[in-house]
């Protein structure tokens, strides 16, 4: 893998990492197109991981700082509280993570993965398509029960193609969730599964380096944080404007072409 590649590839990681897109799904469609099989190089993986997640922490750092000063703060607050939410929308998928880890990854071997990218692109379209029309009444706190019933989607989620941040932010939208409130925890929900992950992945099979060099290790990691940053900023806004329906229609046409890519 060459710098260009990385490049691509960081920067396709940054914009479907926060775009309702399905980042997995498209990082499996870049693959195909580019010839490169970054599953099998977890050193990329994880650089790539590492650059949406500082991205994460920089947009959103006045929450993260307010969470942490919260937590370690006397008594129980809204910090804490909050902090507890998302530990508790964690929960499934890391369930998800520990039980059908295995068989993920087989399916994203499988000979029929485009099938399966396209199908549940065209169910992310379907989900975003219900949360634009649907109109509940919005509350600026998001409940326990709603926490969990987020995390639910998230795990969901882990499905190839069908988009994590997608469905978190329909899922609490359609629950009744305010727009703004919904996307701030949405992006924050995933910072621990992916560092866990990552982890996971480091420990079974270590911090391995193969066919690729640092120059492109770096590249792909500063493409994944930029993009990821404006990414970020951008889908926040999106989100509290409603205009959740083009993305829709997009993972609607890119799924119908997944499909298509393998009948044809």
């Amino acid at each position: 893998m060459g710098v260009l590649e990385a490049i691509i590839l960081g920067i396709v990681q940054g914009l479907t990492e926060f775009l309702p897109v399905s980042s997995s799904g498209h990082l499996q469609l870049a693959k195909e197109l580019l010839g490169v099989e970054i599953e099998n190089n977890l050193a990329f993986d994880v650089m790539l991981h590492a650059g949406t997640v500082l991205s994460t922490i920089v947009v959103l750092w006045s929450e993260v700082w307010w969470l942490i000063k919260g937590i370690f703060s006397r008594g129980m607050n809204d910090e804490k509280s909050y902090f507890l939410k998302l530990v508790i929308s964690m929960i499934p998928v890391g369930i998800v993570g520990f039980l059908l880890r295995d068989h993920m990854d087989a399916m994203l071997a499988s000979e029929y993965i485009m099938v399966i990218v396209g199908a549940m692109l065209l169910l992310t379209s379907l989900l975003l398509s219900f949360a634009y029309y649907a109109r509940p009444r919005q509350r600026a706190t998001i409940s326990y029960r709603d926490a969990f019933i987020i995390g639910l989607s998230q795990a969901v989620a882990t499905m190839p193609g069908l988009s994590r941040s997608g469905t978190t932010i329909a899922t609490g939208l359609l629950l009744g969730n305010e727009k703004g409130a919904v996307a701030t925890f949405s992006f924050l929900m995933v910072l621990a599964p992916i560092l866990g992950q990552t982890l996971l992945d480091v420990v079974d099979g270590g911090f391995a380096v193969t066919g690729i060099s640092i120059e492109a290790l770096i590249a792909g990691f500063i493409s994944a944080f930029v993009v990821g940053c404006l990414a970020c900023r951008f889908m926040i806004g999106v989100v509290k404007r409603g205009k959740l329906i083009w993305f829709a229609i997009y993972c609607a046409i890119v799924g119908c072409i997944a499909i298509g890519t393998y009948i044809f």
